[in-house]
């Protein structure tokens, strides 16, 4: 039995290898990894399932600038193949869009198969008049309204606006040192 927890520090290399399995060498290539490259995930809003104590699923939100709306992105979601097809990555989903929304964000995006989205919520409608930074499929993007109307004035590009990874931050003072 597999049950929801808040990722923590240690699950790191344990998530990774997981998204590794999931997705391949190429994950680093989609045009969500551009939004979620260098940050850190939003606050409270990392999950993991674990059995036994072992890692079994994953998933992040990030915060984004939705075309002049602040909003939150959506995956990688990530579970064992000895776990799919039994409820967990739902439960997880939903587990994080009611921390969401208990949080006070708003709405939600992700590039994601709307056959499955679709009962979480997700749309294409809500985010019809904003682009991806790089190359997606339209209609694999989508948005979900924690709050109604919540896309009504996104207009443009999203961009990622979370916090920077402490990595990320020694980079960038090297880069100004530098400069």
């Amino acid at each position: 039995m597999a049950y929801i927890d808040t990722e923590k520090l240690f699950d790191i290399p344990a998530r990774e290898h997981l998204l590794d399995r999931a997705f391949g060498p190429n994950r680093f290539a989609k045009t969500c990894e551009r939004l979620r490259e260098g940050r850190l995930p939003a606050d409270g809003l990392a999950f993991v399932a674990r059995s036994d104590d072992r890692l079994v699923a994953t998933l992040r939100f990030w915060h984004i600038d939705a075309g002049g709306v602040p909003a939150l992105m959506l995956g990688p979601i990530a579970v064992d193949p000895v776990f799919r097809s039994g409820g967990l990555g739902s439960a997880l989903i939903r587990h994080g869009l009611a921390h969401a929304a208990e949080y006070g964000h708003r709405g939600v995006i992700l590039v994601g198969d709307a056959g499955y989205y679709n009962r979480f919520g997700f749309e294409r409608a809500p985010v019809a008049r904003l682009e991806l930074p790089g190359p997606f499929d339209g209609a694999r993007f989508l948005g979900a309204e924690l709050v109604p109307a919540a896309f009504a004035r996104a207009r443009g590009l999203v961009r990622a606006t979370g916090a920077i990874s402490l990595q990320q931050a020694r980079e960038l003072a090297d880069r100004r040192k530098a400069a």
